[in-house]
Formats: C-alpha cells, sequence, structure tokens
C-alpha cells in the first residue's frame, strides 16, 4: 500500500474525502458517502463500506465510528469531493487532484496489476494460467521492454498499487488543473479549468467515452468533445455510466 501523496503545487502534503454516489448494502448499513467540508478542510462521515479499500484517507482500512478530519489534508482548502464504490477524491482550491481508496481497475490512475493481467489476456486469449504471455511493460519513463508475463509481474510486482490508503496527488498531463470530479464504481471523471474531460478506470461499459471499451489506468481525454468544439461544464459519473453537460460554442 502506497503512502501519502507528495505536496502539491506550493502546498503541503495533502489527502481528500468524499462525498457522493451511492451504493446501498444490507439492512441499517448506509452506505451513502457524505462528506462535511468546511473552508480549509474535509471530514468523512462513518457510514462506511463493509469492504475496506482504504477509502476514508486516513491510511487505514478501519472502519470509523465518528466523523474525522482527513489529516493528510490538514491546512490545504479544498474546494470539492467526490466518491466512488470503493474510492474517493478531493481538488484543493488551486487545482490539484488527490485520490485515495481501490485501485483495482486503475481508477486512481495508479499502475493496475488486474489490469495489466486483463490486457495480458486481450492481447493472448488462447493464453491459460499456467502458460506464459508476453505483454509490453511500462517501467522508467520512456522505456518499455518485452518479458514473459511471469517474469514481468514478479519484477514489476512492487510498482502495483492495489490500495491507497492516504490522499495522493495525481500528476496530469501538462500540469492541468482541475475544477470538477466524479466516481464511479470503478472509473474517475475530472473537467479540467479548461473545459475539458478527461476519464479513466473502468471501461468494460463504455464509460470512459473513448469509443471503446478498454479500461486504463492513465487520465485520457475525451477527444469526441474536442472534435466537436464542445466545453465540458459539469460531470456525474454513475456506477457504469457517465454523463456531462457542456456548452456549444
Amino acid at each position: 500500500m502506497g503512502g501519502p501523496g507528495g505536496p502539491g503545487r506550493g502546498q503541503q502534503q495533502a489527502g481528500g474525502a468524499r462525498s457522493g454516489p451511492w451504493a446501498h448494502g444490507g439492512a441499517g448499513r448506509c452506505e451513502d458517502w457524505r462528506a462535511v467540508r468546511c473552508r480549509r478542510c474535509v471530514s468523512v462521515c462513518p457510514c462506511v463500506s463493509p469492504h475496506r479499500h482504504g477509502q476514508l484517507g486516513h491510511g487505514t482500512l478501519e472502519s470509523e465510528l465518528q466523523p474525522r478530519l482527513v489529516e493528510a489534508l490538514a491546512g490545504v482548502p479544498m474546494q470539492a469531493v467526490a466518491a466512488g464504490g470503493w474510492h474517493s477524491a478531493s481538488i484543493s482550491e488551486t487545482g490539484d487532484l488527490y485520490m485515495w481508496g481501490w485501485n483495482e481497475s486503475g481508477q486512481l490512475a495508479l499502475p493496475s496489476k488486474a489490469l495489466v493481467e486483463e490486457q495480458a489476456q486481450d492481447h493472448d486469449p488462447g493464453a491459460g494460467p499456467g502458460r506464459s504471455r508476453e505483454l509490453r511493460v511500462r517501467s522508467s519513463p520512456g522505456a518499455a521492454e518485452l518479458m514473459p508475463h511471469q517474469e514481468q509481474l514478479a519484477a514489476e510486482d512492487t510498482a502495483f498499487i492495489s490500495i491507497q490508503a492516504f490522499p495522493a496527488l495525481l500528476d496530469l498531463p501538462q500540469d492541468l488543473e482541475v475544477s470538477k470530479v466524479s466516481c464511479g464504481s470503478r472509473h474517475t471523471a475530472i473537467i479540467t479549468r479548461g473545459g475539458e474531460l478527461y476519464t479513466w478506470g473502468w471501461g468494460k461499459y463504455g464509460q470512459l467515452g473513448h469509443k471503446d471499451n478498454a479500461s486504463s489506468d492513465q487520465p485520457r481525454r475525451v477527444e469526441y468533445l474536442v472534435a466537436e468544439g464542445l466545453r465540458a461544464e459539469e460531470v456525474v459519473c454513475g456506477p457504469w455510466t457517465t454523463y456531462i453537460c457542456v456548452l456549444e460554442p
């Protein structure tokens, strides 16, 4: 599990909290995540999921019985929070994005072991569990190499993030500043201050908007809006869908 994210642009170490989407479990268990936000901090309500995936941002996998300040973000003013099925996000007043929780489908935009295995299977559908597969792996920036699937997993295992229990600052392409964020079941969508839409995570039902069903642990701009000259204003992720409000030219 990763540690807390590094400082933002001119900020202290931070993390976030979540409000938002909806997934009600058994009787008597509220999983409607809500956040209580003041101008300087974020705290999360104790309505926690039965699945422990670090989505509270306190560095543990334990449930909380009382609202508790996300200390990793103490002193960093926040402007927005969002919650998905098992992950959370927060935007600082300067447009930095922090994420934490479960990364099973790359929804935190961090390397996902399950996603690598899924992509390997897609490239070689006939390869069974006992057969070695070849796939392209990401190592140091700008470097790529081919190695057998099992060797690749062993070599890169420490780089994979399954759960990020502390808020982590997400490095976006070109140092983009974020204005809106929403979290689905296992995908994430943001709107930049320039009105562009970026999505990542689980894409099985086309919820990422990239004209395919591929999942991704990298933020990708939704090119359809750019081609049509549309400016994104609002975004809401459902469990397996994404809704946006746009301005026409």
